[in-house]
């Protein structure tokens, strides 16, 4: 089976034009939206359980719908997107999605706070695969790695704006809870308004029709396409990659704050505090991942930081949730993160998935992963208060699959690959609409 391969080794990258990354920045936005509505329920929950008066199974299941409701909005949205255009998806969820967050904001209740999860959850997990393929579809193939790895660093920024607002305002209850919230609608209503405005084109047909051929896949986006070699492969691989690296991550994505102040011991705002110090540098690090993307260096150092998070996560699960260990633990995982974890995963796919049904077989393997996270975060604070040690043993397994299945597609889907990649033409055609 044919694959792209990575850059030449000493070959200079061609500069990319300004209006692409206009696009991967917008369409980096939904990875943004994704990451910063999951940790503000992190960072709130503690707060909306004592406000709320929740139970310990309520607050799971606050955390679970969030991610079951990307993971359907994934499938879905990446389905439509394909059928329908993707840039009428790509405009539509992230209006669906500001009003989800507006009936998070103003909740009166924990049901009302649990139907505006769901909406925001949903629009998110539709928006995600359909920002990739947007990526995809304009970037040349020497610059694709690149612009989709970009995406990453707004996931990131994601997190470090809501964990900031969550130290700032962790003395402040409620009001600091609507206000880390609110900054969701102001976020989505500003990026509908850029997208509206956005030149957005795709490959012309004979650009579209020789990455097809490379990858062997057929043309057309019937679901028979779906379900054949050239997609299958990539899917499962990537699907196993991302399932076993996002238990680990979706868990303290999710519970991190949680974890800190309910088994470390420590307080609101040295929790926040804690998560804010160390994530400049995953930050920082996400740049340099965007710089090596279209390079050798981005598998290479997938190597090395695979390892860097195993042992992470070990220091995490012999310490038991200690506060010295889980200091440790931060530092090592903020390090490892950008070179081992979902911009890896962004970039495999969208380099190894058929371009008709990127939008589609991505939000397969996106819902598919979240599913399992939202499972595994209803049971989270459950397991927590029965055994952190052994919550975080079992992370500890799922990363260590995770790199395993890593290493299985740098030399399946990647190395197994012709000298030279197949770029699509620089021409771009009219846009869907």
């Amino acid at each position: 089976m044919i694959r792209f391969s990575s850059a030449p080794e000493h070959a200079e990258q061609p500069p990319i034009p300004r209006h692409l990354w206009k696009v991967a920045a917008l369409s980096g936005m939904a990875s943004y939206l994704d990451a910063a509505l999951i940790v503000s329920i992190a960072v709130n929950l503690a707060i909306y359980r004592d406000h709320y008066d929740m139970g310990v199974w309520m607050a799971g299941a606050i955390s679970a719908i969030v991610t079951g409701c990307i993971a359907v909005g994934s499938l879905v949205g990446g389905r439509l997107a394909d059928m329908f255009g993707r840039r009428r998806v790509y405009n539509l969820d992230i209006v669906c999605y500001a009003v989800g967050a507006i009936v998070i904001t103003l909740a009166p209740n924990d049901i009302v706070l649990f139907v505006g999860v769901l909406v925001a959850g949903l629009a998110a997990g539709a928006d995600l695969p359909t920002s990739l393929a947007v990526v995809s579809d304009a970037a040349p193939l020497d610059g694709r790695a690149r612009l989709v790895s970009f995406t990453q660093v707004l996931w990131v920024l994601g997190i470090v704006v809501v964990i900031f607002l969550g130290y700032v305002l962790s003395d402040t209850g409620m009001v600091g809870a609507r206000i880390i919230t609110g900054h969701l609608i102001v976020a989505a209503l500003v990026t509908f308004l850029l997208r509206a405005r956005l030149e957005l084109a795709e490959p012309s047909e004979a650009a579209q029709q020789e990455e097809a051929a490379a990858l062997d896949a057929p043309r057309g986006i019937e679901l028979k396409n779906v379900w054949n070699r050239a997609a299958l492969l990539p899917m499962v691989a990537t699907f196993v990659y991302y399932v076993t690296w996002g238990i680990g991550a979706n868990t303290f994505g999710q519970f991190g704050t949680y974890l800190l102040v309910t088994v470390s011991g420590a307080s609101q705002s040295l929790a926040t505090g804690v998560n804010l110090a160390f994530l400049p540098i995953a930050l920082v690090l996400t740049f340099v991942f965007v710089r090596v993307a279209d390079t050798p260096w981005r598998d290479r150092l997938f190597y090395v930081f695979t390892v860097v998070q195993v042992v992470a996560f070990c220091i995490a699960s012999l310490s038991a949730g200690a506060l010295v260990g889980m200091l440790v633990f931060f530092v090592l995982y903020q390090i490892s993160n950008p070179f081992a974890g979902e911009a890896s995963y962004k970039v495999w796919s969208q380099l190894t998935l058929p371009p008709d049904t990127r939008g589609t077989t991505q939000g397969l393997t996106y819902a598919l992963s979240r599913g399992v996270f939202a499972g595994v975060a209803f049971v989270t604070p459950a397991l927590m208060d029965h055994s952190a040690s052994l919550l975080l043993w079992l992370i500890t397994i799922c990363m260590a699959a995770s790199g395993v299945a890593g290493v299985y597609v740098i030399h399946v889907l990647i190395r197994r690959s012709p000298e030279t990649a197949v770029a699509p033409a620089p021409g771009l055609g009219v846009a869907r609409t």
